[in-house]
């Protein structure tokens, strides 16, 4: 079978892809703009790609397309629907980040709870020197252990969230989804969550129903000054809630490794926010450790090999 890769340049240069087996002609580019995706599709059986869209007029287009492979978990980016109705399998990969993203979370947290963008500031810019004291106490650091996380989102990287929270010896409340009864012991209903939360982790998908999920209404039911991590979907956040938030003081500080638009749009909200002390961002980065790429990759591979022993 034939096989196409449309934009390696989602993953690092330092992951080695290797061609699953079974491919006979392997072509592999570093990224199709939308106006080159047919043309490069034509005559190919494997569609490889990680953002590139596909939609049903594209896959209309290519008779000979019989599996795409997402280098991802999320295929919003394919017309599922086109897809099944013209006989092309899609697969995707689970799983591979969950690991990587818990961790990330954990950096990202801790840089917020504990000051780290001004104290590192400073040392690099001599505001310590001037200063002169043995030691800098402002911004207040704020431990973990006596934080209470909320938890908006509980699959596998929830609960990897959770596993590494109470090691850091915090209390964890998982959140029922908002107007549901906890569905039992384990859960904790929605506002009261957002009452008692310290730290808002969100791993929640993006839906119609969490678009915007933190919004201005959301943030006025917390009960503390609180911690925001989006982990999740940049959608799930109203960059303008939490810019006005943070301004007026009503959230401590706020991480997000995404966004609604990626790259963000230059007059997103949260752009002017890059300054702030207790604000810290990352490119959509927290799934890409070299362990979970590589992982990635062994799975995807497997999965492309096994359908083509399939189809055999």
């Amino acid at each position: 079978m034939k096989a196409v890769f449309l934009d390696r340049n989602t993953l690092s240069r330092a992951v080695e892809l290797t061609k699953p087996m079974g491919i006979s002609q392997w072509m592999v580019y570093e990224s199709t703009p939308a106006s080159q995706v047919v043309e490069r599709l034509r005559g190919y059986e494997i569609a490889i790609v990680n953002k590139v869209k596909l939609t049903a007029d594209i896959l209309q287009q290519l008779p000979d397309l019989k599996l795409i492979q997402l280098t991802a978990t999320g295929m919003d980016n394919v017309d599922l629907k086109a897809a099944e109705s013209l006989g092309i399998e899609v697969k995707n990969v689970a799983g591979y980040s969950t690991e990587s993203v818990a961790e990330h979370f954990f950096m990202l947290l801790l840089a917020v709870m504990r000051g780290l963008k001004p104290y590192h500031q400073a040392v690099e810019d001599g505001t310590w020197q001037r200063d002169g004291r043995f030691c800098l106490t402002e911004p207040t650091v704020f431990d973990l252990h006596t934080s209470t996380l909320g938890i908006i989102g509980v699959g596998s990287i929830g609960r990897a969230i959770t596993d590494r929270a109470k090691a850091f010896g915090m209390k964890v409340l998982w959140a029922e989804r908002q107007g549901a009864t906890p569905r039992n012991s384990d859960y904790t209903d929605f506002d009261t969550v957002l009452s008692q939360s310290d730290i808002i982790s969100l791993n929640c998908p993006l839906t119609s129903e969490t678009h915007h999920l933190v919004d201005d209404h959301f943030i006025a039911k917390l009960g503390k000054k609180a911690v925001i991590v989006n982990v999740a979907r940049g959608g799930v956040v109203d960059s303008q809630a939490i810019y006005n938030a943070l301004m007026a003081d009503k959230i401590l500080g706020f991480a997000a490794d995404v966004f609604e638009n990626e790259p963000p749009l230059t007059d997103d909200p949260l752009l002017k926010l890059c300054t702030h002390p207790r604000v810290w961002y990352t490119p959509h980065s927290a799934w890409a450790s070299d362990y979970a790429q590589n992982k990635l990759w062994t799975t995807l591979k497997a999965q492309v090999e096994a359908f083509i022993e399939e189809y055999k």
